[in-house]
């Protein structure tokens, strides 16, 4: 039987998801889209023969919808994914779960309550092939106990309207996330430093900036975010163990040598950079709705990446080094093996 998904957000990645769950992902259709951009949602309904919604609230109360995805504005995804743990529908939220901690709490206390892990969060690196081995050597003791981790995330341009706290809560968030899910453990402290800025930038924009945390061991970690550094989306790791050290792979592109020149492509942007990551999460996320057993990234994830995240943009507007303090992890969270699974 087909899982038919309602999906709330027809932007680039909305429509990507859209194209995916058609394309790619077996056992599962598209049945239901809305956005405020009512024109090219119903361009996609039509193309994709689903039914266009007002509201993102009829998609999730639909009958004919059995699960939902968001690919909404950021500032609705607290609004939505409560409306789904209301209908107890199976939920894909993109990143960030929420704008706040505060929302996050809102919405794990909300999925307690309903009793059933509900709520997968859009983290898709932990998908990715490279990311995947990284933190198999790690597990392996091959290098070592991690010691520290330089990470960088840059973006060709940013997106409309990017700002300098959606640099961290919009992007750095991945590293955030999968950082945590190769070490295994929560951060301790988070600290901001802006170096000069790009004359590229918008006007008020801080780009680039520099984020570095302490895990609750001791591991350093320093994140550069650079969202107009215009040759191409680069997204690097390296970790730094006791025996030696892991780096994630660049993608595998073919080398041209031509002109003088040896080189191979550096992707645009994060569509074609993780397009397989996306892919086996849609995938993942499709069969483990149908098995009702979910295997991603909970809603636990998102809060624990949103409290960081809110961390790092106090420790920006402060100038100063912020104690990262977490909760300790509600026991309806306790039987987490996704991370194994992934």
């Amino acid at each position: 039987m087909e899982l038919r998904i309602g999906v709330i957000g027809t932007g680039a990645i909305g429509e990507d998801h859209i194209r995916r769950i058609t394309n790619v992902v077996a056992g599962a259709k598209v049945v239901a889209v809305s956005d405020i951009n009512v024109e090219n949602a119903k361009r996609i309904a039509e193309e994709y023969n689903s039914v266009f919604y007002e509201t993102g609230e009829q998609v999730i109360h639909s009958k004919e919808v059995d699960a939902v995805v968001i690919a909404s504005w950021d500032p609705t995804h607290a609004h939505f994914v409560l409306e789904c743990i209301k209908a107890s529908k199976y939920v894909l939220c993109e990143k960030p779960l929420a704008t706040s901690a505060e929302d996050c709490k809102k919405i794990t206390e909300a999925e307690i309550a309903c009793g059933k892990h509900l709520i997968q969060v859009g983290f898709m690196r932990r998908f990715d092939k490279g990311y995947k081995q990284i933190k198999s050597v790690i597990e392996s003791g091959k290098i070592g106990e991690p010691l520290m981790l330089h990470c960088i995330h840059r973006n060709r341009i940013p997106g409309p309207k990017h700002t300098t706290v959606m640099s961290i809560k919009n992007s750095v968030i991945h590293e955030i996330d999968v950082i945590r899910w190769l070490l295994g453990e929560d951060y301790k402290s988070a600290q901001v430093i802006i170096p000069k800025s790009t004359r590229l930038a918008e006007e008020g924009l801080k780009d680039p900036q520099i984020i570095l945390l302490e895990t609750q061991s001791g591991v350093r970690i320093d994140v550069e975010s650079f969202v107009n550094c215009q040759y191409g989306y680069d997204v690097q790791c390296e970790v730094v163990g006791e025996k030696g050290t892991v780096r994630l792979p660049d993608p595998a592109n073919v080398r041209m040598r031509l002109k003088g020149v040896n080189s191979y492509e550096i992707y645009p942007d994060w569509s074609d950079r993780f397009i397989e990551a996306y892919d086996i999460e849609f995938m993942q996320w499709v069969n483990s709705v149908k098995q009702e057993t979910l295997f991603g990234p909970s809603a636990w994830d998102g809060y624990v990446a949103c409290v960081t995240a809110d961390a790092c943009t106090r420790a920006r507007e402060e100038g100063s080094i912020v104690p990262i303090m977490m909760p300790k992890r509600p026991a309806f969270y306790d039987n987490e093996e996704r991370g194994k699974r992934l």
